[in-house]
Order: structure tokens, then sequence, then C-alpha cells
């Protein structure tokens, strides 16, 4: 078969689904700028004359499917197939694959990076620096920029897949406690506490969001559940912004009734005039959707894929788990 890769793919992940597959037509969409669009894709598809697709970010839509019913497989190189009209390739027997944690341990290490930073005051403290505050003789920089240890804390984690997976077992060497909800996942160690949405909110001095997006998560975390939160606590989203009613949480912010927040996603990408004042605010620490954003991650979606792949092409009759792996 041809299979066309727009996502970024090593070369040893592509030879390898030469050798088993068939013959592998490279289009990344990097080279592009930016995701090819439906169109785009509909001719990209064409001109290739191709037989599977491996996407990252494209648009795969109905269209796009419904105009390339020969597509054996459609291989997403992401978390969720969010991208890709799920219900329309079923309907035509397209097998659906995607690559979830591929990305875990990345957004596990900035989640742990960035909480430091702010518990430590680091770019303040940087930011003075810079600014020649340090005067001879003075302790202020001692005494203004004095944190916190993120060793003692609680965490609560709203959602407990992969990332909160990883996250968790990461942080037991400051060492942290562990709650977690989460109504499809049972506890991987007995010392994560798993609990009510209510009680991450009402006893955790750090509460990270790890849910995907569906009809039942999004506006989830609502002005009820940020009104729980402790005064010193501090909010963390990685995941997707839509599960968060960001009003709410920037009148907590901004009335102080929270220390703060750490955000990597947004309501609108690029973000609009309240993304910003989220954005903007001195207790706010936030990065441009970059949590997953490491080339390593390109190395373990190939190797996740090719896996499930590799196995498919062994037994192609027999129904994939591709849309259960959580």
């Amino acid at each position: 078969m041809n299979i066309l890769i727009t996502a970024p793919y090593n070369e040893a992940g592509r030879r390898e689904l030469e050798s088993c597959l068939g013959t592998v037509i490279y289009r990344v969409w990097k080279e592009n700028g930016r995701a090819f669009n439906a169109e785009e894709l509909n001719r990209l598809l064409d001109e290739t004359q191709a037989d599977a697709l491996i996407t990252e970010h494209d648009e795969v839509t109905e269209d796009v499917i419904r105009r390339h019913p020969q597509l054996k497989f459609i291989g997403v190189c992401r978390g969720t197939p969010s991208n890709v009209a799920v219900k329309t390739a079923a309907e035509l027997g397209i097998e659906v694959f995607h690559t979830p944690a591929r990305n875990a341990q990345a957004v596990a290490e900035l989640f742990i990076a960035n909480v430091i930073t702010f518990l430590r005051m680091t770019l303040p403290a940087m930011e003075w620096l810079k600014q020649r505050n340090w005067q001879k003789g003075a302790h202020a920089s001692y005494l203004q920029f004095k944190g916190n240890e993120l060793a003692g804390k609680t965490i609560g984690m709203v959602g407990f897949g992969a990332v909160g997976q990883r996250i968790a077992a990461l942080v037991q060497a400051f060492p942290c406690a562990i709650k977690f909800y989460d109504p499809y996942q049972q506890s991987p160690d007995p010392a994560y506490e798993r609990t009510s949405l209510e009680g991450i909110f009402e006893t955790c001095d750090i509460v990270s969001i790890h849910l995907p997006v569906n009809p039942s998560t999004i506006g989830m975390i609502d002005k009820t559940l940020v009104a729980k939160m402790k005064p010193g606590a501090l909010f963390v989203n990685t995941a997707r912004a839509s599960v968060v009613d960001r009003n709410a949480l920037l009148e907590a912010i901004e009335n102080n009734r929270i220390r703060g927040a750490i955000l990597d996603v947004f309501d609108h990408e690029p973000p609009d005039a309240i993304d910003y004042r989220l954005i903007d605010h001195p207790n706010v620490l936030a990065t441009p959707h970059t949590a997953g954003a490491t080339d390593e991650v390109e190395d373990h979606h190939v190797a996740i894929l090719n896996e499930k792949l590799l196995n498919w092409a062994k037994n192609p009759s027999a129904k994939s788990l591709h849309l259960s792996n959580h």
C-alpha cells in the first residue's frame, strides 16, 4: 500500500513501515508551516494515491474520509484522535489508531518544572535581578522571594490517565501526597487516594486538570468547584481549556482567593482579551500550549503507532482496541 505520512515521523520508523506495509510518502506538515486543511489534505491524498494516512494535526474531516474510502487505516499521532471524523471512518470500515501517552513524560516534566518555578518565585526573582535591584548589603531578595517547597504538598488530579499517573510517580520522590478523581481509573498505587471531585478542590494544595474534551467534561470545572479551593491553592491546567470556566478562574485569581494558576491551554489559541487577562496576571505562569512539545514525543508516537500498525498487519481482520486505550 501507499502510506501518506504528514506527521513528524523519524527515519527509522518510516523504514520499519516500508519493510512491512508498503511505500511511504513523507509530506510532514512542519514543512507547510501549519497543519494541512481539509482541501489540502484531499489534494495530497489524491496526488499520492494513498491507501493509508498517518496524521498529527491535519483536518481529517468527514468529507476527506468519504472522498477516500479506500483508506485501510488512519494513524493519529496524538493522545486522542480529535482531529479525525472517527464515526465516519468506522462507518466505512477504516481503522483509526492513535497514540495515547505519547507525551505523558513531557507534560509531567513541565508540570514539575513550572510548579517549582511558581512556588519558588523564580521568574520574578530573575526579573528583579536583571533590573539591577540588588544593592550592596541588602537582603531584599531573600525576604521578597522566599518561596515554598513542592515537598509535602497534596496534589489533586482531576482525571488520572497516563499524564496524571506519570506526574504522581515522579513527585513521590519529593514526596507529595496524591489524591485523584477519575470514575474510569483505579489507583495503580495504594498510596494514591481516590476521592470525589469536590474533595479534590476542598483539600488539595495543587489542583491539576487532566481531562479529555467531550460533552460531559466541557465546562466541568465550574464556579462552584473553583470556589471550594483553599486560599493558598494553585490551579494547573495542561490539558484542555474548554473543561474549565475561565471566568470563574479569572475571578478567583484577580480577587486573590487562590494563590494563582499555571496554564498551558486557553479558550482561544491565539488568545483573546480575556485569555490575556489571565496570561498577564502576576500570579499566573503561562506557556503557549507547549507542555507536550519535545523532540522525544515524536519518537514516542512513532514507537507506539508502529507497534499498533504492525500488530494490525499481522491480523487485519481482528478489531483493534485503538479507541479504548486511554
